[in-house]
């Protein structure tokens, strides 16, 4: 098998977090239309995620916030967004770049993203070392799923993906008619 030197695999996600970054433009511009709605999740020690001493210490590794009613100050840069937001009736202000981007659902429409954490790099392009993503990152493209269930727990997805992959299943059943879909099913084996 030769080697991929173009990296489609990071290809794919830049593609797919483009996605979320024109999506979310729209939206500061326009506003939510019709019922969409979205949960984003992100890696919450990802480099360059603000979010306050009090989010950190109960998400110390992921969070996933909802956008729905009551937003303010969206806005969207290339590499990351800004967004106001009420956590217990507390407003906070978070600030996610779209590489800490770990998973996107619209339950309206039943369609999400879900994406393998970057490994950071510094400013000289090297693997960031003190970064607590993971090393073995990006994965590949077999690993990039295209459609999620909302509200599902990480963990719990994470066990289900690896209780699948010991049983030999390439796809899991999902209610409401979602289901993951592999990139690997689109190439040549």
């Amino acid at each position: 098998m030769s080697t991929d030197l173009i990296r489609y695999d990071l290809l794919a996600q830049e593609a797919l977090r483009g996605v979320v970054r024109r999506v979310l433009e729209d939206v500061s511009r326009t506003g939510l239309p019709g019922e969409h709605h979205f949960y984003i999740s992100f890696n919450t020690e990802f480099p360059g995620v603000r979010i306050s001493p009090r989010l950190r210490e109960k998400y110390p590794e992921e969070m996933t916030i909802v956008i729905q009613h009551q937003f303010w100050d969206l806005n969207v840069e290339d590499h990351d967004f800004q967004i106001g937001l009420s956590f217990s009736n507390i407003p906070e202000m978070l600030h996610v770049p779209f590489d800490a981007i770990t998973g996107f659902f619209d339950p309206s429409v039943k369609f999400g993203l879900k994406f393998e954490p970057l490994t950071p790099v510094d400013e000289d392009g090297k693997t960031s070392e003190s970064s607590p993503a993971p090393a073995a990152v990006p994965a590949p493209a077999s690993e990039v799923r295209s459609i999620v269930p909302a509200a599902r727990p990480a963990k719990a997805e994470a066990e289900d993906e690896k209780a699948a992959s010991e049983n030999g299943d390439e796809t899991e059943e999902k209610p409401e008619g979602a289901q993951i879909v592999s990139l690997d099913k689109f190439r040549k084996k």
